[in-house]
């Protein structure tokens, strides 16, 4: 896929940001481009993401979900990495990198909870300060995420502004880290943010796509017929979908419908949003006609976001990726559908992908269905068991 300036995926990404950041975004870009190339870099990230983190993470054939949907169906175990969800790859990247500019101290921000528990996990790994802004209705919704950052060291802020998740952690974090840039580096938890973070953190979790891309063709002696994944900030799909991008695959992005299509009642921003600046960025965005973003719904946190990565942008636009939208009932549908079938409990997030692989089936009887199982859903059980039908 052809792309156009430095820090932009056609008219989408760039940096607007405070002068403030300029410098140390343009600091960011150069030690991360030369870090990347040096390789005492790449033999420690190597070794964390193998002995840490536990890569390579298996690529799994879901027996009797795929005689369920009567296609071929590989799960791509993300979930059984340290600390629970891919989110440990990039954060274990990002911790690496400021430790090789020098930063003793990180900020980070979470919705979900798993890139904040997989910030701490990685700060105590190298031994720097870590401090994680998280939206106070999603401290609600993850409370045992809460409890694992503190015992990993981290220190929590409650963020109570505006809708209380991530939108507004992020906006925390961001004034934190304009505020003590000179000692601070800000952990980015998904593709989205001025330039570089983008690209830098789709460069940690292209490791996703590389493995499964070596896996299936071990194991099928060809490409998947399609691949899925879901988006919300957008970190875990672009992992998977990046090494596919130049081949005949084709690549959904599963986006959170939550209850309905008006706004507030969805977090699907590349369906139903429209291009405009946020956190630095410019990409879709769920807005008003005046440009005010707009309140977001979805069961699974880790989606509840009105922006996306500017990537993903760019790939809706080229018709590369298709982005459709799964409801917050269909993805916990298929939470227990996997649970029972596989004895595997996806994450709420991953849930929507797999629920999405349900209505995409029918056109892929016999063919091979790839899905990136990003997280284990331990973590989502009592939001979970508030809408259970089990006793």
């Amino acid at each position: 896929m052809q792309r156009n300036r430095v820090g932009y995926f056609g008219k989408y990404g760039g940096r607007f940001v405070p002068e403030t950041l300029m410098e140390a975004l343009i600091e960011l870009e150069e030690q991360f481009n030369s870090l990347i190339r040096k390789e005492s870099f790449r033999e420690t990230l190597e070794s964390c993401l193998r002995d840490f983190a536990g890569r390579p993470t298996p690529l799994y054939f879901a027996e009797r979900f795929s005689s369920l949907l009567d296609a071929r169906v590989y799960l791509k175990r993300e979930d059984l990495l340290h600390t629970g969800a891919h989110k440990i790859n990039n954060t274990i990247g990002q911790v690496l990198l400021a430790s090789f500019i020098g930063k003793k101290r990180i900020v980070a921000e979470t919705g979900a909870g798993q890139h904040g528990v997989a910030a701490a996990a990685a700060c105590a790994r190298f031994g720097l300060q870590c401090i994680v802004y998280m939206g106070s209705l999603d401290m609600e919704r993850q409370a045992s995420n809460v409890h694992r950052m503190k015992v990993l060291g981290a220190e929590v802020r409650p963020v109570d502004s505006g809708s209380r998740n991530l939108k507004m952690a992020i906006n925390e974090a961001i004034r934190d880290w304009v505020t003590n840039v000179g000692t601070t580096h800000y952990l980015l938890g998904s593709t989205v943010g001025p330039h570089p973070y983008p690209t830098i953190v789709r460069t940690f979790q292209s490791i996703i796509g590389t493995e499964a891309r070596n896996q299936i063709l071990r194991k099928e002696g060809k490409l998947p017929d399609a691949i899925i994944a879901c988006v919300g900030g957008g970190s875990n799909a672009m992992g998977i979908f990046h090494p596919f991008l130049d081949d005949e695959v084709e690549l959904y992005g599963v986006e959170a419908g939550g209850s309905g299509t008006t706004p507030g009642s969805n977090s699907a921003t590349l369906n139903f949003g429209s291009p405009g600046v946020l956190h630095g960025a410019l990409s879709y965005l769920l807005q008003d006609e005046e440009g005010q973003i707009l309140e977001t719904h979805s069961i699974a946190p880790g989606l509840d976001y009105p922006g996306v990565g500017p990537e993903h942008s760019f790939l809706k636009d080229r018709e590369r990726v298709r982005y459709e939208t799964v409801s917050d009932a269909e993805a916990l549908a298929s939470f227990y559908e996997l649970s029972m079938l596989e004895g595997i409990i996806p994450a709420l997030e991953s849930a929507h992908a797999l629920a999405f692989a349900r209505k995409l089936a029918c056109r892929f009887k016999g063919k091979i269905i790839l899905i990136n199982l990003s997280g284990r859903g331990d973590k989502d059980l009592e939001t979970v068991m508030k809408h259970s039908k089990i006793p």
